[in-house]
């Protein structure tokens, strides 16, 4: 199978397994997921879904457990979506990058990161200023205001007077 046809796959795949999670699946142990990719085999009887649960060490093991046990539900949806001869064995593997990446943002107080940004431009300073003003020249001889005057005066074509 070519490059760009598992590819497509795999997006199929990701796309299929995430719509089902959200709008098909009453599990309640299944809960705060995002799916983040999936990586399909070259002949499509395999492929591993990554998925990132937040909540405690808890709630991601009972998420994965109800998971594995949706998914021959999720398998259903995804041989409708695919139609191809084999149906992907969904293997679940749990990214936690995204969690870590939150819990190091919280520790370095970057959680807020809008609020440290002011509400209207900063002004450039010193030789920055110069530099800008120098690289945004432009010559004023180039356009001739005359042609983009708005005439109000005249009447639309076609229109008659009363």
């Amino acid at each position: 199978m070519t490059a760009r046809r598992l590819a497509k796959a795999a997006e199929a795949i990701r796309e299929t397994v995430s719509t089902t999670i959200l709008f098909h699946l009453r599990d309640p142990r299944v809960k705060n997921v995002t799916v983040l990719a999936a990586e399909a085999a070259p002949d499509l009887k395999s492929a591993k879904v990554y998925v990132s649960v937040m909540g405690t060490a808890k709630q991601q093991s009972l998420c994965m457990h109800g998971l594995e046990s949706a998914r021959g539900f999720i398998q259903s949806k995804l041989a409708d979506r695919l139609q191809t001869k084999n149906t992907p064995i969904l293997k679940f593997v749990l990214d936690s990058g995204v969690k870590r990446s939150a819990e190091l943002s919280q520790l370095l107080g970057l959680t807020d990161v809008t609020s440290d940004m002011p509400d209207r431009p900063v002004p450039l300073e010193g030789n920055e200023a110069s530099q800008l003003e120098d690289d945004d020249e432009f010559d004023d001889d180039e356009f001739d205001d005359d042609e983009y005057e708005d005439d109000e005066d005249d009447e639309p074509k076609g229109a008659s007077e009363v």
